[in-house]
């Protein structure tokens, strides 16, 4: 019997449901659904359903990322 393993992804969907898109980022779904709601992850409806688009999320990562760089100034000590 061929199993799949369930975090191996397919390459060939274009978009997700919402447990998908939070399993790939490692979170609940109900914390997916919280940032859909919050407009931090890209979601579209088909018919009554909700779908995550693939690349909406490494976009999310991406801008996460980003946002939460600390910004560090570099300072060097000097002698007198």
């Amino acid at each position: 019997m061929d199993t799949v393993p369930a975090d191996t992804f397919d390459n060939t969907l274009v978009l997700l449901t919402v447990e998908e898109a939070a399993r790939r980022l490692r979170i609940g779904r109900t914390v997916c659904y919280r940032l859909i709601s919050s407009g931090e992850l890209e979601s579209i409806t088909v018919g009554h359903l909700r779908r995550v688009p693939v690349d909406a999320v490494p976009e999310f990562v991406t801008r996460r990322r980003t946002r939460q760089q600390p910004t560090t100034t570099i300072t060097t000590a000097t002698a007198a």
